[in-house]
């Protein structure tokens, strides 16, 4: 019986994290597109960023389960949703200061010399 047991799990085949392929997807595209306004690299990098929160915190729980491969990919696409995310909140402020700049702009204008 204690062979059968430890035969058992010696055989078990490490497969991969579940989402990990995408996790890195994700970070990859928040990072390309961070120049959209911003906003959907923020949308994308925050997604990223709790997927491999879970998947990350799978892994840790049975390394042995899983392959290192996919682990990498993981820490990777967390690693890029980490920068587009950053880029993008950075891109996103920059738009707000240049959209209030113009606002202020045009709100110094003589209006009144159009309605003649």
């Amino acid at each position: 019986m204690e062979n059968q047991t430890q035969t058992q799990t010696q055989n078990v085949v490490p497969q991969q994290l579940p989402n990990s392929t995408a996790i890195l997807v994700l970070g990859i595209i928040s990072i390309a597109l961070c120049w959209c306004y911003g906003v959907v690299g923020i949308t994308l990098g925050i997604i990223a960023l709790v997927m491999s929160g879970k998947t990350l915190a799978l892994y840790k729980s049975n390394p042995g389960a899983y392959t290192v491969g996919s682990y990498n990919n993981a820490k990777a696409g967390k690693t890029c949703a980490i920068v587009g995310l950053s880029i993008s909140s950075l891109y996103l402020v920059i738009v707000i200061i240049y959209l209030a700049i113009i606002g202020a702009a045009l709100s110094t204008l003589p209006w009144e010399m159009f309605n003649k």
